[in-house]
């Protein structure tokens, strides 16, 4: 009986907080976007990498903007904005992972890395500067130029979730 009236208080507490228009953030980390943080500049990742597919930093840009139109209450702004991310693709490169039993390669990795410079202007302590790292494994039977639109969708996605934790979830 006494489980019914603590499940029906905290029902009518639930009740009660969500018609009077509460809202309650909660993270895992104790850290997350600044509140009083409304916009988010991304510039233009430049390409600083010998080797690099010429449209992988605007493809890397363009899916962290999406990222935090997506998952944020942020506002893409301009220089200015409360938090700023700008960076580089410093490694593009191609190198054999597995070897058979003949000493062939059976396996090519796709590696990139950047480098992130993040500024939050409300709160400097977030600032980071940070080197990431992702890569994508194909057959060495085909050549990076027959796999690279598969491959790049799969490393842009991890790095862009990366900088995300990085930035705000800090784990």
């Amino acid at each position: 009986m006494r489980i019914c009236g603590v499940a029906f208080v905290a029902i009518v507490a639930a009740i009660w907080l969500m018609a009077n228009g509460c809202k309650v953030n909660v993270t895992l980390s104790g850290q997350s976007i600044p509140p009083q943080a409304t916009t988010v500049y991304i510039s233009l990742f430049t390409n600083r990498a010998p080797l690099a597919n010429p449209s992988f930093s605007q493809i890397l840009t363009e899916a962290l903007k999406d990222k935090f139109i997506r998952e944020t209450r942020l506002r893409l702004g301009d220089a200015q904005s409360d938090l700023r991310f700008d960076g580089a693709v410093t490694g593009y490169a191609v190198s054999p992972v597995a070897a058979q039993g003949n000493e062939t390669v059976s396996q090519n990795r796709l590696t990139v890395t950047i480098q992130v410079n993040y500024t939050c202007q409300p709160d400097p302590k977030y600032n980071f500067q940070a080197s990431f790292s992702r890569f994508a494994d194909f057959s060495a039977t085909q050549s990076l130029s027959e796999v690279e639109t598969q491959l790049i969708p799969i490393i842009v996605e991890q790095l862009t979730q990366d900088i995300f934790n990085k930035a705000f979830i800090n784990w």
